[in-house]
Parts: structure tokens; C-alpha cells; sequence
């Protein structure tokens, strides 16, 4: 019997997917070349990408508020709209201070670098901002999936959404970030500014018609109450718990490790603008693969050991990474990574939104995102401060290494601790009693 179509609203969405993707794939790559042409400190380099990810700790549990009291239609179509605003009020003040700005083109003309201290304060801001947006966006569009497709597609709707995500994140936003970077500091920014409209228009289009009705909690208006419901139910889970525990730390260490890769891509495996772009498209090529292959991999080996493959994979790519001689060995580690990790998110997004009740999924899955994510701003200012302290104790480059070869030792470690928690017996068992909430 032939597999039930996915439905129209379903692609809508899955097309804004892509839209928004790839403008985050021009940013990801525009953002930390811009900063990196602003400052060269690896303390404050680290602590933008502090910024950015800070609000998964301090947003997270009052987003999924939010999203349980507001259509999730209309949070999607809010946040987009607003990060395409942030985005072109950054864009337009790069553009009114472009003389000011030495674009790195390559390590090799790099000229000392004096930090340009007005925007350097408005790229904290900004990435602090759509940071927020993307917590509330993302956290929205995560539970408005199970309102437009059945149960039983789950796993390929959102096989498809990552298998999307990677090759407009990865593959064609990092080289069309470097080419516009090529022709003007101002473009790349104000193309992720129009991806967002663009974005909030496709989503805005989904009849509601479309849209099963979505499940209202019976606690009383009151945000207290219903952010303790949220993080109640998620504490008494003997199997989400535990797991949100497992990915903070593994995504703190990878935050730890990746704090400062802009300058470790310049310094030490010296990268151009362009083939710092190119490095993003291993991302896509096993971000890609992992998608799609991800059904029948999940069929084949099973959720535990996919699980387990992830949290081991982890330590070994940073050690491999830390000491790449070249860019093209880093793009390789890149595409395993994201291979691991698209296969990971497919298991555990698709079990969550399968055990959690409707009425509280916003709240609970935004509970179990404040852990799973909100270590990555104490990554990202830890990994700085290993960079700092090292540069006075040996050279510059095996300081940029540091921060890998640490999260790496700290990853055996949580391997050891977390492998016992991921079984079959103990998902199945999840399972099981998320078809009789």
C-alpha cells in the first residue's frame, strides 16, 4: 500500500522551511565574517556567539508559554516577520558604516584590526534578538507540525524539513554568502532580512481549514501555573528527562569546542571567504543524506543505536577537527557530524512529538529545549576563556585547538554516563505510554 501524501499545508510550511534556511545559511556564514572584520579577540568573538544562543537559557521556558496560548500559525508568521526587521536594521547600519570595516578577505592581507565598538554592540544586540526568534519561531514551527500531518508521518515530514534544512542551510547559503560578501557587506544581510517576509507570507497562506484544532490547556491563564506544568511533566519523564540532560551536555561541548572556529578556520586551516563557505556544505551533503536516509536507517539499526552512535561520534570529530591540516578534512568531519546529528534530531523530535499531550506540547517542548540547548552560551563563553588563557601559555594556534581537544575529553565522559539511558527497551517503553496520554 502506497504511503498517505503529505498535505498541502505541509508544504507550504516546508517551503518557508526552505526560504528561512537559506537565509540562515547567509547569515551563519555573514555574520561571523562581518565580526570577525570588526574585532579579532576571541573573547568577544565568543561572546557574540553567546548572545546568540543565551536566549535557548533565559527565553526558552517563557516561549513555550507563548505557544500553547496563541494559534502557532500566527507565533511563526510574528517571529519571521520580526527577525526580518532586526535583519535589515543590521544590515542598513553595516551598509552606513562601510568605510569604516576591514573585510577579511583571506588570513594572508589580514591588517591589524582595531574593534569598532558601536557595532560591535549592535551585532550583541541583534544576535541576541533573533536569537529570541528563533526560539519562539523554531519551538512554534516544532509543535505546529503534528496539527497539519498525521502521527504515523511524523518521521518523514520532519526527515524531509532537515533533509531541506541542510541543503539550503549548508549547501547553497554558504557559497551564496560568500559571493555576496564578494560584491557587498550590506547584501548578505539584506537577503536573510527578505527571506523572513518571504517566509511569513508562505506560512501566513495555510488555510486553517488545514489546521487541526489546536489543543488548549485547562490551567487557568496564569504563567506561573502553566510554565510548572510544563516543566512538571517533562521531570516525571523517566525517558525525555534524562535525554534533554544527555543533549545539553553534548551541545554545551560542542558550543565549548566551536566557540571560536571563525579564527580557527583563518589561522589554522586558512580559509578564504570562499572556501570558509564551502566548509558549511559538508553540513549539507550529511545533513542531506542523513534526512533522507533516515527511515530506513531507523527501521534498520533502530532508535537506541542511532542515539549511541551520536553521543560516541561526538568526541572523536572534535579530536579529528582540532588536529584537520586542511579545510577539506574539516569538511569531511563537518558532514558525519551533521549525518549524526540530523539522524538524532528525526528520532528524538518525532518521539516528542508523539508522547507529548497537544494541550502542553508548546511548554513542555520548550522545557526540554532550556536544557537540551541552553547550555551552548556557557559553552560558547567557557571555550573563549580556554582561548584567552592559552594564548599566554603557548602559541595562538594550538590555542584555537584547545577548546576542541578539551570538549573531546569531557565527551568521553559524558558518553560513559549517558549510554546506559538509551535503549531500546527504555524508548519503546516512552513510546508506550505516550499512546495512553
Amino acid at each position: 500500500m502506497a504511503a498517505k501524501r503529505l498535505p498541502g499545508s505541509y508544504q507550504k510550511l516546508f517551503a518557508a522551511s526552505a526560504l528561512s534556511n537559506l537565509g540562515d545559511g547567509v547569515s551563519i556564514v555573514a555574520y561571523p565574517w562581518i565580526a570577525s572584520s570588526i574585532t579579532r579577540s576571541p573573547l568577544l568573538l565568543s561572546i557574540i556567539g553567546l548572545m546568540g544562543t543565551m536566549p535557548w537559557l533565559v527565553f526558552s521556558l517563557p516561549a513555550g508559554v507563548f505557544i500553547d496560548r496563541f494559534p502557532r500559525r500566527t507565533v511563526i508568521v510574528f517571529t519571521d516577520v520580526l527577525r526580518g526587521i532586526v535583519t535589515l536594521v543590521v544590515a542598513v547600519s553595516i551598509w552606513g558604516n562601510r568605510t569604516h570595516i576591514h573585510v577579511v578577505k583571506s588570513i594572508a592581507n589580514l591588517s591589524v584590526i582595531h574593534t569598532h565598538t558601536g557595532l560591535y554592540l549592535l551585532l550583541l544586540v541583534a544576535t541576541f534578538l533573533l536569537g529570541c526568534g528563533e526560539v519562539l519561531g523554531n519551538g512554534a514551527s516544532q509543535t505546529f507540525v503534528p496539527l497539519i500531518v498525521d502521527t504515523e508521518q511524523l518521521e518523514t515530514a520532519n526527515g524531509r524539513l532537515w533533509t531541506s534544512e541542510s541543503l539550503t542551510r549548508n549547501f547553497a547559503g554558504p557559497p551564496l554568502a560568500s559571493l555576496l560578501l564578494s560584491l557587498s557587506i550590506f547584501a548578505p544581510l539584506a537577503f536573510d532580512g527578505a527571506t523572513f517576509f518571504a517566509s511569513a507570507g508562505l506560512i501566513a497562506l495555510i488555510a486553517s481549514s488545514m489546521i487541526k484544532k489546536q489543543a488548549i490547556s485547562e490551567v487557568k491563564p496564569n504563567f506561573r501555573a502553566e510554565l510548572k506544568e510544563g516543566l512538571t511533566w517533562l521531570w516525571k519523564h523517566p525517558f525525555l528527562r534524562p535525554l534533554a540532560f544527555i543533549l545539553g551536555s553534548l551541545n554545551g561541548l560542542n558550543a565549548l569546542g566551536m566557540s571560536v572556529f571563525i579564527l580557527f578556520a583563518q589561522e589554522v586551516i586558512h580559509t578564504s571567504v570562499v572556501t570558509y563557505g564551502l566548509l558549511s556544505t559538508g553540513f549539507a551533503v550529511g545533513g542531506a543524506l542523513g534526512g533522507i536516509l533516515s527511515g530506513r536507517i531507523i527501521k534498520r539499526i533502530g532508535r537506541a543505536r542511532i542515539l549511541k552512535m551520536a553521543i560516541l561520534g561526538a568526541p572523536v570529530l572534535l579530536v579529528v577537527l582540532a588536529f584537520a591540516p586542511n579545510w577539506e578534512v574539516a569538511w569531511l568531519v563537518g558532514a558525519v557530524e551533521m549525518f549524526l546529528a540530523i539522524l538524532w534530531n528525526v528520532v528524538t523530535v518525532s518521539m516528542r512529538q508523539e508522547i507529548i499531550p497537544d494541550q502542553i506540547l508548546g511548554r513542555v517542548n520548550s522545557v526540554y529545549r532550556f536544557f537540551a540547548l541552553g547550555s551552548q552560551p556557557i559553552g560558547a563563553l567557557i571555550g573563549g576563556l580556554l582561548v584567552t588563557i592559552s594564548v599566554h601559555l603557548y602559541s595562538r594556534t594550538y590555542a584555537l585547538r584547545t577548546p576542541m581537544l578539551f570538549g573531546a575529553m569531557v565527551g568521553l565522559f559524558l558518553a560513559y554516563f549517558a549510554l546506559p539511558h538509551l535503549t531500546q527497551a527504555k524508548i519503546d517503553e516512552a513510546r508506550g505510554k505516550g499512546d495512553k496520554d
